[in-house]
């Protein structure tokens, strides 16, 4: 058990965690004659480390989760649906969401898709909901900065979260509060190409190339905050507002990072900065769930699908289930970290 201890530490501290990268850029950057323990030489080293790493784990599991996601298009994903029905297709439709990720750009059609294939309003939600909140990159990402038990007790809440929220909605029967326009939408079903795996590893690429355009603004930004918290807020403070003292600190997380608009490889530099200076782990993964699952444009163009009173009940579930996983976090923190 000892040996396998220390070669999973190994894997998640080396390889996943690319600590031996910190050191490189350390030893660089003390060869160019800068002081990493100041303040502004620690920044420099957080940025260039922390980019490099996120860039190359965003490369390499983008690639893997978009090859994964060329089995499972809107029209399979639909087929595969619609054999099952109650719970068991709301779960199916949580775990889909995890191979499928979702995002603002991709409701719409979502939607207008899952709506015509006869699909129930709850199954459709379950997707919605686990889409942005569980895919396989946060799980792999979660792994490398705060240890697999806390990356399987995230996805599996998240599931949790998306089977309730889905199985809640369909119980509630709001299925005239999804927009008229998506519900009149003739059906239409595509043949299905079967891709062969060069085309395979083509859409892959593709989706590397484009994740990448698009979220890179918000790794350095991401990259920048958390090298100056890591550095320049004093850690006193962070506790103080963040940490156990503070019995509302999940609420807090949640509703500044409601507003914000990032893919969980932009929250992932904070997040680290955040547990570092004394943040309590459930305030840190609950900042991060209202980022990735409420971010304000997301629920704007979802609100072009759904009329006011659903939108509301989602962002309620997805609201109360981020407080669930916080606190829920916060009271199991020292026994899993």
């Amino acid at each position: 058990m000892e040996d396998f201890n220390m070669v999973w530490d190994f894997f998640q501290n080396e390889i996943l965690g690319m600590h031996w990268l910190n050191r490189l850029v350390g030893s660089g950057l003390q060869a160019f004659g800068l002081d990493t323990t100041s303040k502004i030489g620690g920044t420099i080293q957080f940025f260039i480390y922390d980019t490099i790493k996120i860039m190359v784990l965003l490369g390499v599991l983008i690639w893997m989760i978009s090859y994964i996601q060329s089995y499972f298009p809107p029209e399979r994903s639909k087929k595969i649906l619609g054999r099952f029905q109650g719970t068991g297709a709301n779960i199916i439709a949580a775990l889909l969401g995890t191979v499928t990720p979702f995002c603002s750009c991709s409701s719409i059609p979502l939607f207008i898709g899952f709506t015509n294939a006869g699909l129930s309003l709850g199954v459709t939600f379950s997707f919605l909901i686990s889409s942005p909140m569980v895919d396989l990159a946060s799980l792999l990402l979660l792994m490398s900065i705060f240890g697999w038990k806390v990356a399987v007790i995230y996805v599996l809440l998240g599931l949790i979260i998306a089977v309730a929220g889905g199985t809640l909605i369909e119980k509630l029967e709001l299925e005239q509060y999804v927009e008229e326009y998506i519900r009149n939408v003739p059906a239409f079903h595509a043949a299905q190409k079967e891709l062969r795996v060069k085309e395979r590893l083509e859409f892959a690429w593709d989706q590397v190339r484009g994740t990448v355009k698009k979220v890179t603004p918000y790794i350095l930004v991401g990259v920048g905050i958390g090298a100056v918290i890591h550095n320049w807020i004093p850690e006193s403070f962070i506790v103080k507002v963040l940490g156990e003292e503070n019995p509302i600190g999940v609420v807090l997380a949640t509703l500044v990072g409601i507003p914000m608009y990032a893919d969980i490889f932009g929250t992932i530099p904070v997040a680290e900065a955040l547990l570092g200076k004394g943040a309590e782990l459930g305030v840190v993964l609950a900042f991060m769930m209202a980022v990735t699952t409420l971010s304000l444009p997301s629920m704007i163009m979802l609100r072009k699908a759904v009329k006011p009173k659903l939108l509301f009940v989602f962002i309620s579930i997805c609201f109360f289930g981020i407080m669930f996983v916080g606190y829920f976090f916060n009271a199991i923190q020292y026994l899993i970290v």
